[in-house]
């Protein structure tokens, strides 16, 4: 019974911190403040404002943007964020300096 409660717990925190967890994704090409051009190709993504990266992330997501050839990369990251997921972490980005 412990163990049944204990992953619950675990879970919901994981589901709590997702949007960290969802940037912490994005950190290894973007950089940890979005500092870094992914794979040498994309802009600088450090404060953008969050209509631009939802609207990035939306179209990547339905494969409609393919910015700097990375269209193919960012679909397969993007496809299991949720809208509440994207708005997350565009709030994040633009709150990066």
């Amino acid at each position: 019974m412990k163990k049944i409660v204990l992953s619950t717990i675990i879970a919901a925190a994981a589901a709590a911190s997702l949007s960290a967890a969802s940037f912490a994704a994005c950190a290894t090409c973007h950089g940890a403040n979005g500092e870094k051009k992914a794979l040498g190709k994309s802009e600088i993504i450090t404060g953008w404002d969050e209509a631009k990266t939802i609207a990035s992330l939306n179209g990547y997501k339905a494969g409609t943007l393919n910015v700097h050839g990375m269209g193919a990369v960012m679909k397969g990251q993007v496809a299991k964020l949720s809208d509440a997921d994207i708005a997350d972490l565009a709030k994040q980005i633009a709150a990066m300096k």
